[in-house]
This record gives C-alpha cells, structure tokens and sequence, in this order.
C-alpha cells in the first residue's frame, strides 16, 4: 500500500516510547478499530441469517444438501468482499490520521486522560477498577512485509522484497488459562488476511493448465501485484509477564502490561485471488484487475508467533501448505512485520 512505509514508521515509533503522550492519536486509532471491529462482527451476524435461511430451505426439502452447501459458500464469499470493502474505507480513515499524525497536526495532550480512558474499558470486572476479566476481548491489527520460500530459501529475486507486504485485522479474545497464574493464556478468534507479492522483472502469473508461473509481460507495467485474502482462524498461547496487583487484601490480575510473546498457528479457507496490473498505453493510465482460482489452494494453515511488550509485538507468520495447489515448484508464503492488539 502507498502508506506502508508511513506505518511502519509511526508503528515503530509507538512500540519504542510505549506510546506515552499521544491520547488523542490513540482514541481517534480505537474509534476506527471499533468501527473495523463491528463491520466484522455486523457482517457476521448477516451471514449466520442467511446460512440459518438455507437451512430451513434444506429442511424442507425445497433445496439439496448440495445445493445448500453451495449456495452457503456463495454467501460466505459474497460476505467476504462485503467485509473487504467496508475495511477498505476504514483503512482510509487510518491512512489519513497517520498522515496527520506524521505532519504534526495532531497536539500531544495530558497524560492523565488515559487513566481515565482505562477505566471504563468494558472488559474491567464490575466490583474493582483494578481487575480484568478471566476472558477479554482485543482488536488486532498487523502489517509488514510478505514473500515467498521454497526449500527454506526466500525468493527476494522473484518478489520485491520491500514491496510486497501483508495486512490483517480481526478481533481476538484471550482467557487466562490458570485461575491463580496470570503467566498462560489461550488466544483465539477471527481474522481477515490479505497477502500481497509483486513480481519482479516487469513479469506477472499466468496460468497454464495445473501450473501457475511468472511471464514477462510484453507491456511495460508500471505495478505488477497479486493478491490472496483468506479469513482465518487463529490460535495461540500466550505468556504474558504482567505483574498482578493486590488492593484490599484481593490479587487482580492484568494483561498487556508488560512483556508478551505467543506462539500458535492459523487455518483458514481461501475467499479471493486476483492479479492488479498498472501500466501507461497512449498517454493514458491503465488499470487491470483479474480475479480467477489461479490454481491457489483453498485451504490455508501454518504457524505464527509475536513477542513484544504492551500492545505492541513483532510477529512473524509462514504458511506451511504451499500457495499454489500443483506447482512443480511449492512456494510457501511467509511474513514478518507488527501487530498491536487493542484491549
């Protein structure tokens, strides 16, 4: 995206100064990760209707099973780009706050605010101020660079290594697995991934029968991009070093106070692909946008992992079944980049 390299200046500037200072930046940001996270649960909801219609349809026997798991993986698709849509215009708003952000236009305010701001966060337990739910609830958001390996080797000749880049968004919960031990959690929940290579070489991926390869173009592009979203499914264990608090005689215990890292993976199914070819013909600028299978796999799953302290970590992500379903070739898709999970 235009604004990576804004991003990940302002991500790494946060995660650096523990993100002290900057109340209004933080409230405006979790006004559209609350936006970000209702479209998704909205959506959601929506899709639970209309699948619950196809089966009443089933019931009936006015539909066959398999006319109803067709028409189900229609309106999950059909959702999915609804979701994509929507998210796009909320990642606008984000790309414009960080820009206001970058040229100074957004005034540092008191730091006392955010105690204030804590304490009417909803996952507080109701009988203290101080407590956290045994299970809370966070918004997640990463982004970072992308690529591909094959045989442990990163394909940087093939892809742009600066480039291509990855972005995903969702929402979490994350339970404290032991009642006295605030050091183990289990994180789970929902996500939307979008992964992003752009080849090299003034090339682009066609499709010959079961192979998907790289061809030079005979027009000069201007941007060469392919692009996969999956929604996935996430889960890790989490260890996070917060220290409990004791008021009145009572321990609560807190999370993303200090030092976290996870380790877990991801599964997911395959909602999108398409090819985004930029070029000038004439004096006139051209966009192409080709959405097929391209012979990509429809299932996804691989490990992940983040270490990092507050609401900020590095996180590092690899696909372990290969992009392409028949390649000769397995290519398997891998990132690294940040994440910050919003209580």
């Amino acid at each position: 995206m235009k604004n990576f390299t804004i991003y990940l200046v302002i991500l790494i500037f946060l995660f650096v100064s523990k993100v002290l200072g900057q109340e209004t930046f933080e409230s405006r940001a979790k006004k559209i990760a609350n936006k970000i996270e209702k479209i998704t649960k909205e959506e959601k909801s929506a899709l639970k209707e209309e699948v619950e219609a196809v089966n009443v349809q089933l019931s009936e026997g006015k539909i066959t099973q398999e006319q109803a798991d067709k028409r189900k993986r229609e309106l999950a698709e059909a959702r999915a780009i609804i979701i994509e849509e929507k998210v796009t215009l909320a990642q606008n708003e984000l790309n414009d706050l960080v820009q206001q952000k970058v040229d100074g236009k957004i005034k540092e305010q008191d730091s006392t605010h955010t105690y204030i701001f804590s304490w009417k966060r909803k996952d507080v337990d109701k009988d203290s101020i101080h407590g956290e739910k045994r299970t809370t609830s966070q918004f997640v958001f990463a982004m970072g660079l992308n690529n591909m390996m094959v045989d442990g080797k990163l394909q940087d000749s093939n892809y742009s290594f600066m480039g291509s880049h990855f972005y995903e968004w969702g929402f979490t919960y994350n339970s404290r697995l032991m009642k006295n031990d605030n050091l183990l959690h289990a994180k789970y929940g929902l996500s939307l991934m979008y992964n992003n290579i752009r080849p090299t070489e003034n090339r682009n991926f066609v499709v010959n029968g079961n192979q998907t390869v790289l061809q030079t173009n005979a027009i000069n592009l201007d941007e060469s991009r392919f692009r996969n979203v999956y929604i996935v499914l996430p889960l890790h264990l989490e260890f996070d070093f917060s220290k409990p608090q004791v008021s009145n005689g009572k321990t609560y215990f807190r999370t993303h106070k200090s030092f976290r890292f996870g380790i877990g993976g991801y599964a997911g199914i395959n909602v999108k692909s398409k090819q985004i070819l930029k070029y000038e013909q004439d004096d006139l600028d051209y966009k192409t946008t080709i959405k097929g299978d391209y012979n990509v796999n429809n299932f996804i799953y691989g490990l992940s992992s983040y270490i990092g302290y507050k609401e900020f970590s590095l996180y590092a992500k690899y696909d372990l079944n290969p992009l392409f379903q028949d390649n000769a070739v397995k290519e398997n898709n891998i990132s690294l980049g940040l994440r910050f999970d919003l209580n």
